[in-house]
């Protein structure tokens, strides 16, 4: 029990130096996939790993210079309608559609990559699929 306290209480430092420190957002796009410290969250909510609690993340809709829907990335093989197979620079990842969330810019840590728009067009094409079903 005291490992997840530690855990969370880590976590907890690196978001408040998200809103506190003077941290500029990094200019982004639609379609790109950048690290991002998404942090520890609670119950099956997919969690960042590692002391910056990161994890990819898909740039699925850019509403505002500063926030955007991202979709987290996997390099676990997952089969299913909640997830889309792509290659990015070589490496096959999931695209995990169920754990969509709204994300602000401070939280980007580094750009991977950018998927083409034929890709963006038939991830979408799934998203809306798996929301309005």
């Amino acid at each position: 029990m005291f490992e997840i306290i530690e855990v969370f209480s880590n976590w907890c430092k690196q978001k408040i130096g998200l809103h506190v420190d003077e941290v500029v957002a990094p200019l982004f796009k639609q379609g790109e996939v950048w690290w991002c410290s998404i942090g520890m969250n609670a119950g099956g909510e997919l969690y960042g790993k590692g002391d910056r609690f990161q994890r990819p993340v898909l740039v699925l809709k850019k509403f505002s210079r500063t926030t955007f829907l991202g979709l987290p990335l996997t390099q676990q093989e997952k089969t299913g309608t909640y997830f889309v197979e792509t290659n990015l620079g070589g490496v096959r990842r999931w695209i995990i559609l169920s754990q969509a969330r709204t994300l602000d810019a401070r939280r980007l840590i580094e750009p991977i990559g950018r998927l083409r728009t034929e890709t963006i067009n038939g991830i979408l094409s799934q998203f809306i699929k798996v929301i309005s079903s």
